[in-house]
């Protein structure tokens, strides 16, 4: 692959950092913008090239979710199939009752006590999640790491609106030998799949992987976005709980807590994320465009999927419920285990629950890929194969929320890195405040027409 090639393709990378692990000509670093990006500086040997295009989802032109999914899954007794899903054994919603594991999760708990059950019973010598950066002089506050006792495993528990990469950590995998548990939104899973299907010593040591379900990828500015507006300047956080659960509120109108200093002076802030500007996660504030070029929402090549259970019946819930959906025997054993043993309430549900639950977030990521897929097309611009075929065929309304998503993102990351030079977090807004204003405004018309 040519330095120019890689160039013009990898905006639509994972930036996962995994083909950096798989060649040394290629490093990933946090660019001005707060996203992830590889860099390569020679143009690729045909071998080297193989293995970079197969082992990152959106160069990979062969190998895609389903197949992947199949192989994993599809000879398996008792298992189940739905498009929109993928592979199953069960489907769930609900908690953990056992310790505190639901209050210190982001919904339900059911992430962190699969990591504790494989670790208790033996299965695993380590798990592999999002834990805060121990240096503290680094300007990076969110890193994959290895932990190894259940107290370590606790202390990784909840959801980072932050961008990681995998490339450092995997490389103490392939040195220390064990047998390790991951956790990753679906391209990160998608992509060790593939590298286990490349590296013999991965494949060998990652024994189970957790999928969450995510509607995008952020920016590290996104961080930046949340505290400036509780008054904690871009670069004066030490701490950040993007879920706080605010007991009062459904589940869905969580907080954030942040530390920092304000003026000098240490200051710890909760807010609820409803008094925040630009909080409507349709609009897509700092999101990667590598995230609107996935068609994979449930995560379809874990071995269980978690997230939140947005659904009527839960959302009352300030304590938070998941959605679980699982596809490997082992796990399913343990978590059988745990509903007979009364350390978890789940209540079973069917294929439409669980699609339900994420139908927007479906409607946007699968659905209308299409329309993306269709303007990269008539642009004439390179863009990934997906299981999805690129088609006009959505309404005009619908045509120009997805346009007006992507101006979002865009000016987002553009506008912000100007309010930081200015230090003026009002011209961000305001800025900002047209497009979001004109994207509320679609979908006030549209609801105006529904009643009609």
């Amino acid at each position: 692959m040519k330095v120019s090639e890689f160039i013009v393709k990898k905006k639509y990378s994972e930036a996962s950092g995994v083909t950096a692990l798989v060649c040394e000509d290629i490093s990933v670093e946090l660019n001005g913008y707060g996203c992830y990006e590889e860099m390569v500086d020679r143009d690729l040997d045909d071998e080297l090239d193989e293995v970079v295009r197969f082992v990152s989802p959106n160069l990979n032109g062969e190998v895609d979710e389903s197949m992947l999914a199949e192989k994993l899954f599809g000879l398996e007794d008792d298992i189940h199939h739905d498009d929109r899903l993928g592979y199953y054994r069960s489907l769930y919603a609900g908690y953990v009752v056992e310790g505190d594991y639901r209050m210190q999760a982001s919904s339900g708990g059911m992430g962190t006590w699969i990591f504790k059950e494989l670790f208790e019973n033996d299965l695993i010598d380590g798990v592999i999640p999002v834990k805060e950066n121990p240096d503290k002089s680094s300007p990076i506050m969110f890193q994959y790491d290895i932990s190894r006792s259940v107290e370590e495993i606790r202390a990784g528990a909840k959801t980072k609106y932050y961008p990681v990469e995998l490339s450092q950590v995997l490389k103490i995998v392939r040195e220390v030998e064990g047998r390790y548990a991951i956790i990753g939104i679906p391209s990160f899973i998608m992509v060790i799949r593939l590298l286990c299907e490349k590296d013999e010593i991965i494949r060998s040591r990652i024994k189970f992987t957790v999928g969450l379900i995510c509607g995008h990828q952020k920016s590290s500015k996104f961080t930046d976005f949340l505290t400036w507006q509780v008054g904690i300047k871009p670069g004066d956080v030490t701490s950040i709980d993007y879920r706080k659960k605010l007991l009062d509120r459904p589940a869905d109108k969580y907080g954030i807590e942040v530390s920092g200093t304000m003026s000098g002076v240490e200051v710890n802030v909760i807010c609820p994320i409803s008094e925040l500007f630009g909080q409507d996660w349709g609009e897509g504030y700092f999101k990667v465009e590598a995230s609107d070029f996935t068609d994979d929402v449930f995560n379809e090549t874990a071995d269980i999927t978690v997230g939140d259970a947005w659904l009527p019946k839960y959302n009352s819930d300030s304590k938070g419920t998941s959605i679980i959906i699982i596809r490997n025997k082992v796990i399913e054993k343990l978590v059988d285990h745990g509903i007979s043993s009364g350390r978890l309430v789940l209540d079973p549900l069917d294929k439409e629950d669980v699609f339900q639950s994420q139908a927007s977030h479906y409607r946007h990521t699968h659905d209308e890929l299409a329309y993306r897929l269709y303007k990269k097309d008539k642009a004439g611009e390179w863009r990934p194969k997906k299981r999805v075929e690129a088609s006009n065929e959505i309404s005009t309304m619908r045509k120009k929320v997805q346009d007006l998503r992507e101006e979002i993102y865009t000016q987002s990351h553009i506008v912000f890195k100007k309010a930081v030079e200015l230090d003026d977090w009002n011209y961000f807004e305001s800025e900002m405040d047209k497009l979001s204003e004109e994207y509320k405004q679609l979908y006030r018309v549209n609801a105006r027409r529904k009643k009609v």
